[in-house]
């Protein structure tokens, strides 16, 4: 069974940072691409960005040059380093392990970005 749970979100200020983390349950991580995805108030969920098994990284428009994606197999542990928060940054980010059984999510996690 695959579990996915966030830590890290918070309230920030702006073009401040804050760090997640998603720590997997089981010996499936190393296996599969990971992804974070977060849902505002009123929106769609959306992709921030994804991490192969071999590294490679992909990210949404909004967030590249500010945001980090990075995975560590040997602690089955996916980062996200966010820099630079924007106010339109604030929602509920989720961990994302897409298999061949269906997508798994963790819980998520809330981050809110406000002075």
């Amino acid at each position: 069974q695959v579990q996915l749970v966030e830590s890290g979100g918070g309230l920030v200020q702006p073009g401040g940072s804050l760090r997640l983390s998603c720590a997997a349950a089981g010996s499936f991580f190393r296996f599969y691409t990971m992804g974070w995805y977060r849902q505002a108030p009123g929106k769609q969920r959306e992709l921030v960005a994804t991490v192969t098994t071999g590294g490679s990284t992909n990210y949404a428009d909004s967030v590249k040059g500010r945001f980090t994606i990075s995975r560590d197999n040997a602690k089955n542990t996916l980062y996200l380093q966010m820099n630079s928060l924007k106010p339109d940054d604030t929602a509920v980010y989720y961990c994302n392990c897409p298999t061949a059984l269906g997508d798994y999510w963790g819980q998520g996690t809330q981050v809110t970005v406000s002075s």
